[in-house]
């Protein structure tokens, strides 16, 4: 079983620019990034899974901790189909999160604040 995987450049240089920005390291960004990932409509499509991985090495424990059963439920529900381990780590979750970086940093860069980044991921918007 792999327990450590590589985000792309593009995604360590994302989250890089995200913690000067806001203070929110990797261990937080990447489950924002999951997050976002899941939301969208459209499924992963092939280039989400062919990203680089020159970029910052994460290991399952960082990702996922004690609620690895559950993001496991979540992409799986999202895919609609169960996943072997080998196909949800690292495969799935390193292409949600290279997918879900980009997302998150343009939320980041339309709320323009930390403060509005949060009232925006919950719903409320721009009414700050």
């Amino acid at each position: 079983m792999i327990f450590k995987l590589k985000v792309s450049k593009q995604t360590e240089q994302i989250f890089k620019t995200l913690d000067q920005r806001t203070g929110l390291k990797p261990y937080t960004l990447v489950k924002h990034a999951i997050a976002w990932s899941v939301r969208e409509a459209q499924p992963l499509a092939d280039e989400d899974f062919g990203t680089d991985a020159a970029g910052l090495e994460l290991n399952r424990q960082t990702i996922t901790g004690s609620y690895d059963a559950y993001f496991k439920a979540v992409i799986e529900q999202y895919e609609q189909r169960p996943l072997s381990e080998d196909e949800y780590f690292p495969r799935y979750v390193k292409a949600h999160i290279d997918r879900g970086a980009v997302i998150l940093n343009a939320m980041f860069n339309h709320a323009g604040t930390l403060d509005r980044y949060i009232l925006q991921s919950m719903g409320i918007g721009d009414t700050v």
